[in-house]
Parts: structure tokens; C-alpha cells; sequence
């Protein structure tokens, strides 16, 4: 059984930072492509930044600059850490895992979200 659990979240103020973690378990972590998405009240859930199987990282413009992406495939692990946090970066900050099967597409697994609240 697939299963992503996110922490780190929390209240913080304007100017400050958080790292949020994503435990991956139950599949081949290494060789999957990892995402950070973001959904604020009332607004679509949206793509914050994606690390491929290799290493590359992508960022939104929102958070260039501001945020860093990383993963340690030995910790089946994901990381986002959040300089600079602005009360537009309020929202649920959700884990992406994406399992490719091949002629098959690909699967998308979903962590539960943890909730990032910036004050101004």
C-alpha cells in the first residue's frame, strides 16, 4: 500500500521559513518524479515545484528563489524548504508521487496535506 505523509506544517510569520518532509513508503521512491503542490481557500490547487528521479529541479515563479526542493532517496524522503514565506503562501501543501507504468501512464499518489499559515 501507497502511502505519503507530509509534516512541518504551522503557523509562522511573515518573513520566516518552514522545511516540509514527505514519507514515502510502499513504493520504488528513487526512481519516481516527486511534487509539491499548494491549494489555498477558494482558489485550484496548484504546482509549487516538481524533482525529478535525477535530481532536477523545477519551481513555480511564485517561489523562485524563495523555496528549495530536495529529496534523499536513502530516507525515501522529500523536503521543501520555504524561505521568506509570504501570507500569499498560505495554504495546504500537498506531497505528489508519480509512479510510472509505463505504456500504462502513470499512477499519482496524493499525501494528506499539511497546512502552511503565514500572518502578516
Amino acid at each position: 500500500q501507497v502511502q505519503l505523509v507530509e509534516s512541518g506544517g504551522g503557523l509562522v510569520q511573515a518573513g520566516g521559513s518552514l522545511r516540509l518532509s514527505c514519507v514515502s513508503s510502499g513504493t520504488i521512491f528513487s526512481r519516481n518524479d516527486m511534487n509539491w503542490y499548494r491549494q489555498a481557500p477558494g482558489k485550484q490547487r496548484e504546482l509549487v515545484a516538481s524533482i525529478t528521479s535525477a535530481g532536477r529541479a523545477n519551481y513555480a515563479d511564485f517561489v523562485k528563489d524563495r523555496f528549495t526542493i530536495s529529496r534523499d532517496n536513502a530516507k525515501d524522503t522529500m523536503y521543501l524548504q520555504m524561505n521568506s514565506l509570504q501570507a500569499e503562501d498560505t495554504a495546504v501543501y500537498y506531497c505528489n508521487e508519480k509512479e510510472f507504468q509505463g505504456r500504462w501512464g502513470t499512477l499519482d499518489y496524493w499525501g494528506q496535506g499539511t497546512q502552511v499559515t503565514v500572518s502578516s
